[in-house]
């Protein structure tokens, strides 16, 4: 028997023997040998966890993942067996992520190619492309650089086409062998290039994101590839930045016969017209009473909405790729409550020099204390006069603010806060545990971002004493569904915030998907885009909601999430400012604010909270946020009638972003959408 059929009966052994229902356990999960090569999970700040990848007696390459991030575990294994060809005969993945079940299987023989992923099932002809996993240790994904590096130009299941772009090398030094190591991206899979890194051998030796995977040996090399990877990155997205930001794109515009959204008042008008010109919006007034300055274009906004440049309030980015990606669909300011500072100051500094194309960033840096749990990315501090520090260094680098975070010791808030407020920076953040969150605001916070810590006021304290771990998520889906909003603790609570004019920045999109979703598909911050992504990342955004725990149940987390809906209503309802965050990629902000509507706002209120009010809360909303003359000319056209449905937002027709007029087409293209959604 050929050593190809020796390992294809030994991933049928491996599946039958654990052909099991529910996730297999980590007790039954792959042991790797002593020999496996070992990855390491790290961040910036702390190591996360483990992988193993390693060959078995049968010719098939076996992959184990075990991790832990802050109290969300993930330990699942991979069997997988390649065909003469390189690419994937059987794959076999089990074990269990915080998203639940990881089971994913692939099969390929003389009949064809069949998968079942979790998220979704498909079949091709046995001549088919290189199957790319949905889940599994992300050290599989290292099958794919080797192979085509030997290939090249790879089809991909379930659809696409991946491409190799190089990245350059990197010599490193190191007493567990030097080795040149060569970054490569691969285009084709996300929006993004992907990076990854192989060795001078063509091994995968790290893939880097918001944290990194990297070969056993060389982890004490990461920060310096991920600067060399980052810098590889910007400069591409400087090169992409330069199609649309030209002298031509910042002629003056005027924008006819449109209905116009006047953010300041809450309302819509119709039949308007509005000019532009060097940067700034030079009047506004009834359709057909505006003229254009020589030299400029004309768009015609019939059956169109026009509002002002919309703003991410809870965007932590990636690269210019992912700025980018914002611009494409509306957005010409964002707040990043918690980028590295490098990276805060590279996009504030490339953007102001006209290099970049991104929306305005207000960045805060993140601060927390030393310790397992800590944020990735985060300034770690280990006393009070460490964090006053940062908090000086976040100030002497211009940002806007500061956010602190789970772990933070609540005894140095109050005077990390009075420092900033002197220093005038903002402090928002997630509360640390063992603190309410009307502690935190009495201790100096202006803002606290995401509406589970809102409701963590009226939740058990044992919940609040380990709301740096899991219990952030499952305090408030088990609990909040028995909150009473109008009784004492949260009326007085909802009280103090408008008495100390506290803002708040909901992220309830997150919820929504997490707490509903029952099977495997899109969460309804998507679907709207289903169809206009990569396939690939369309398919790794396939969840089948937060799993169930003890004897929490779906219905549960259901009326746990209408409570929390109820509570922006509550909010909204005493007058407490909101601004409109997704915490994620961004394209799931008109989600959050249909969210609102549904939560009792208008949509005129809704749309404020994505314009004016972010405007307001960083303090330049005398200069952009609404669309009046002599402001910047942010504005976003789109089609169809907001005032109506806010979804149109979406539609994206026209970005206007200091005055520089960009297609939404051609913005969509850039960004890896394949087209407009629905």
């Amino acid at each position: 028997m050929t050593r190809l059929a020796l390992a294809a009966l030994a991933i049928f052994a491996f599946t039958s023997a654990t052909a099991d229902s529910g996730p297999v356990p980590k007790e039954l999960l792959l042991v790797p040998p002593a020999d496996a090569t070992r990855y390491i999970i790290v961040s910036d700040t702390n190591t996360h966890g483990d992988e193993w990848r390693w060959e078995t007696d049968d010719g098939a390459t076996a992959f184990r993942k075990s991790q832990s991030l802050r109290g969300w575990i993930t330990e699942t294994d991979a069997m997988v067996v390649l065909g003469y060809d390189g690419k994937p005969l059987r794959i076999q993945i089990r074990g269990v992520t915080p998203d639940g079940d990881a089971a994913e299987e692939m099969v390929s023989d003389e009949n064809g190619i069949r998968w079942d992923s979790g998220a979704d099932t498909g079949t091709a002809p046995p001549d088919g492309g290189f199957y790319l996993t949905k889940g599994g240790p992300d050290s599989m994904f290292g099958l794919l650089v080797e192979h085509m590096l030997d290939k090249g130009e790879v089809q991909l299941l379930p659809s696409g086409t991946a491409r190799l772009r190089d990245g350059g090398t990197l010599m490193i030094e190191d007493e567990d062998g030097d080795l040149e190591a060569r970054l490569i991206f691969i285009e084709g899979l996300s929006s993004a290039p992907t990076p990854v890194w192989v060795d001078d051998k063509g091994r995968h030796l790290a893939s880097i994101s918001w944290m990194g995977l990297i070969r056993e040996g060389y982890q004490e090399h990461f920060k310096t590839m991920l600067k060399m990877q980052e810098g590889a990155s910007q400069q591409a997205a400087l090169s992409v930045a330069q199609r649309f930001l030209t002298e031509d794109a910042r002629r003056p515009l005027l924008i006819d016969n449109v209905r116009l959204f006047d953010a300041d008042a809450g309302r819509f008008i119709e039949n308007q017209a509005v000019t532009t010109q060097d940067g700034k919006i030079t009047a506004v007034g009834p359709a057909g009473s505006l003229k254009v300055a020589d030299g400029g274009r004309v768009l015609d906004g019939q059956g169109k909405t026009l509002v002002p440049g919309l703003w991410d309030s809870h965007k932590h980015y990636g690269d210019g790729y992912d700025l980018l990606a914002n611009v494409a669909t509306g957005m010409t300011s964002i707040r990043s409550p918690g980028n590295a500072l490098d990276k805060l100051v590279w996009a504030k500094e490339a953007r102001a020099a006209g290099k970049l194309l991104a929306p305005e960033v207000f960045g805060a840096i993140i601060i927390d204390r030393d310790h397992p749990l800590s944020a990735q990315g985060a300034s770690l501090v280990n006393s009070e006069e460490e964090t006053i520090a940062a908090v000086r260094k976040a100030a002497e680098a211009g940002l806007w603010g500061v956010k602190f975070y789970t772990s933070m010791n609540p005894d140095w808030i109050a005077p990390a806060a009075a420092e900033a407020h002197r220093l005038g920076l903002n402090v928002l953040g997630h509360v640390p545990a063992t603190m309410r969150p009307l502690e935190a605001v009495r201790a100096g916070y202006d803002e606290v971002t995401h509406l589970n810590f809102i409701i963590m006021q009226a939740l058990p304290q044992e919940v609040v004493d380990i709301s740096n771990t899991a219990a952030r998520f499952e305090g408030p889906a088990q609990y909040a569904k028995d909150v009473d909003l109008d009784g004492p603790v949260m009326t007085e609570f909802v009280a103090e915030l408008k008495e100390r004019g506290i803002w708040v920045d909901p992220t309830i999109m997150i919820f929504e998907g997490s707490f509903l979703n029952d099977e495997p598909k899109l969460p309804p911050a998507f679907t709207p885009y289903e169809g206009t992504l990569p396939v690939v990342l369309e398919r790794g955004l396939k969840s089948g909601g937060y799993p169930l725990f003890g004897d929490v149940t779906r219905d549960d987390f259901r009326k746990s999430y209408e409570k929390m809906v109820a509570l922006i209503g509550k909010l909204n309802d005493a007058e407490i400012p909101i601004v409109a965050g997704t915490d994620g990629w961004g394209i799931e902000l008109v989600r959050e604010i249909e969210i609102y509507e549904q939560a009792g706002m208008s949509k005129a209120q809704a749309l404020q909270t994505a314009t004016i009010n972010a405007a307001r809360l960083v303090g330049i909303d005398d200069r952009t946020g609404s669309i009046v003359k002599g402001k910047e000319a942010d504005l976003l056209l789109v089609n169809g009638d907001v005032s109506a449905e806010l979804g149109a937002l979406r539609r994206v027709h026209t970005v206007v972003s200091d005055g520089y007029v960009m297609d939404g087409n051609e913005l969509r293209a850039a960004a890896g959408f394949s087209g407009m959604p629905r």
